[in-house]
């Protein structure tokens, strides 16, 4: 049956404008909030890009908040059973979930029957930042080029085992319009997160990879992989010697992993304020910028951590999975 389109966002016109930067003391004589710890619920397991850009921001969001900022990993079913339980949250703004690809626009996108509904259950606050997808292999795997690796593939259809970060995650989106548009038959190979990948890849218990730059670009200096290619529309300028995907030979292709805050609809406007002017302090604060910017993240724009600037890009990213999972062939079920 076909992709099952189905919006993502409520209307823009309905989500508060950019934040105006606020103390700590200002935050929290808005109503009161907030008022205890705020739990910030990362879907996916420790270790990988997404639970990385959370521990990064926490500090940032705690010291603008004025209460700690907890860092909660639980992961499951490429972050569907967290998206699911937060859906359920209260609405006060003291849980907050770290909104990603697969919960926010692929997982609606390919799946059927989910259990919750992002345009329904959920409120953007903020982009944190999008990070580039890179095709990776074990340093045993005899190729240096895409093209290399496309020829001993097709040379043996199953043979190059390829990890991503879980069914339906951004990577696993993009080892399938790999697949679809080289005819490589990569073996897909879930995990639960990049972190739970990595033990695999360095062991070349899998044979390649498609994950976070993040995740990969440590072992690529190390000489433990090699990157082939990365899916950014330029090259990167902490790996400048690694060519684009579409410089490898893949045109118009494009994969990054975004991470941002969503809160539970229905937060009232005095916790939708403080949270989204603790969002884009974090991501102007120059130390998180530095170190985020050091592992290959690309910072959102001001404009981007905001709530109807989060909004809009969710609508652009969802028309790219959309797009992305038909040229795929992946159908909702």
């Amino acid at each position: 049956m076909p992709i099952r389109r189905r919006a993502v966002l409520a209307p823009l016109g309905a989500l508060w404008g950019a934040p105006v930067f606020l103390s700590p003391r200002a935050l929290r004589a808005q109503g009161g909030f907030p008022d205890r710890p705020v739990r910030l619920i990362v879907p996916f397991a420790p270790g990988g890009n997404s639970d990385t850009v959370a521990r990064v921001m926490a500090p940032k969001l705690s010291e603008m908040l004025g209460q700690p900022v907890v860092v909660e990993n639980r992961a499951g079913a490429a972050g569907n059973v967290a998206a699911t339980a937060f859906a359920r949250a209260k609405p006060d703004g003291t849980t907050i979930f770290l909104g990603s690809n697969g919960p926010l626009t692929v997982n609606p996108t390919i799946q059927a029957n989910l259990a919750y509904d992002p345009a329904r259950d959920f409120a953007p606050v903020g982009l944190f930042v999008r990070t580039p997808t890179v095709l990776a292999v074990h340093r045993s795997v005899p190729v240096r080029t895409l093209v290399e690796l496309v020829a001993l593939a097709r040379a043996a259809p199953g043979s190059i085992t390829a990890g991503s970060s879980g069914n339906g995650s951004t990577s696993h989106l993009a080892i399938e319009s790999f697949n679809a548009a080289t005819g490589a038959a990569l073996q897909h190979v879930p995990y639960g997160s990049g972190g739970a990948m990595t033990p695999d890849l360095v062991a070349g218990t899998i044979k390649a990879a498609m994950t976070e730059i993040s995740t990969a670009l440590p072992l690529h200096r190390e000489g433990v992989v090699r990157i082939l290619g990365v899916g950014s529309a330029q090259r990167l300028k902490v790996a400048p010697e690694v060519p684009t995907l579409e410089e490898a030979g893949m045109p118009g292709f494009r994969a990054a992993a975004f991470v941002g805050i969503v809160t539970v609809a229905g937060t009232p406007p005095e916790a939708m304020a403080a949270l989204s002017a603790a969002v884009a302090a974090a991501v102007a604060d120059p130390a998180n910028r530095q170190r985020l910017e050091e592992m290959g993240s690309e910072m959102a724009s001001p404009e981007e951590a905001t709530p109807a600037g989060f909004a809009a890009f969710l609508v652009r990213e969802t028309a790219w999975t959309r797009a992305a999972a038909e040229r795929a062939g992946l159908r909702a079920g």
